[in-house]
């Protein structure tokens, strides 16, 4: 089954915090698409960790909405640069 930007999502704050994070609680999107923007753009790096998003029975973590967000399916304009392959950026690396 293909993955669809334009199913409602939710995201949740992480399971377990030792401090209450502020500004971060449960919300419902109306498109998978404006909530991976959310996650990655919008809420701190803190936030995110242990933050999941849920698009009717799948989830996705920390490294799943990344992956969401970099795919070249993804339907909004991009605020940050999409990350490179660990291939390529070791290559750059190894190259310098």
């Amino acid at each position: 089954m293909a993955f669809s930007f334009e199913t409602s999502a939710e995201l949740f704050p992480a399971a377990i915090r030792k401090k209450k994070r502020a500004g971060f609680t449960y919300r419902r999107f109306d498109n998978a698409a404006d909530a991976v923007r959310f996650a990655i753009e919008e809420l701190p790096a803190d936030s995110l960790n242990g933050a999941y998003l849920q698009v009717d029975e799948a989830r996705f973590d920390q490294k799943g909405i990344r992956s969401l967000y970099d795919c070249e399916a993804f339907p909004l304009e991009r605020k940050l640069p999409v990350a490179e392959p660990e291939a390529v950026q070791d290559a750059k690396e190894d190259a310098a």
